[in-house]
């Protein structure tokens, strides 16, 4: 199936660009989300006559990206869990607890743009994660994970 992006995709293509991926993809996820739509010729004309407005739209958040990432930077956050004498976890800290601390922290972050390639943190100790906000925007953010018995009795 070949699709027109209307914005630019990590490892798919820019805007503008004439693509092919499959069926299934393209349908299920790219155009019901707005981030493309079929290739056709009035699709094309269409394109053609918003490319200005979507380029505008696409540099804002560009921008945004990147001031959220200079503000991010910045964050240092602790995660209390519970853990064994050897410093594993009873459990382990995800997406998810990493994002709800941020928030707590007063940052504004998703769960969907944290990165942990290596999976969740089953660890003690001091990490460095990555956060993805835009297709040309990444950054790293401190994160401790700390015994509960070490802030306190907690």
């Amino acid at each position: 199936m070949e699709v027109i992006l209307l914005e630019k995709i990590h490892r798919l293509g820019n805007l503008g660009d004439k693509v092919s991926v499959r069926a299934g993809h393209g349908r299920n996820y790219l155009v019901p989300q707005g981030k493309a739509v079929p290739a056709t010729d009035d699709n094309l004309a269409k394109f053609e006559q918003q490319r200005a407005e979507l380029e505008r739209a696409q540099a804002d958040l560009l921008g945004s990206a990147t001031a959220r990432a200079e503000h991010l930077v910045q964050a240092a956050i602790k995660i209390t869990a519970k853990a064994g004498s050897e410093g594993k976890l009873f459990g382990s800290v995800g997406g998810s607890d990493i994002a709800a601390a941020m928030v707590e922290a007063g940052f504004q972050i998703e769960k969907r743009e944290i990165r942990l390639p290596d999976g969740p943190l089953r660890e003690l100790g001091d990490y460095q994660v990555d956060v993805h906000l835009h297709a040309d925007v990444n950054c790293q953010i401190a994160v401790s994970v700390v015994p509960e018995d070490a802030i306190g009795g907690v």
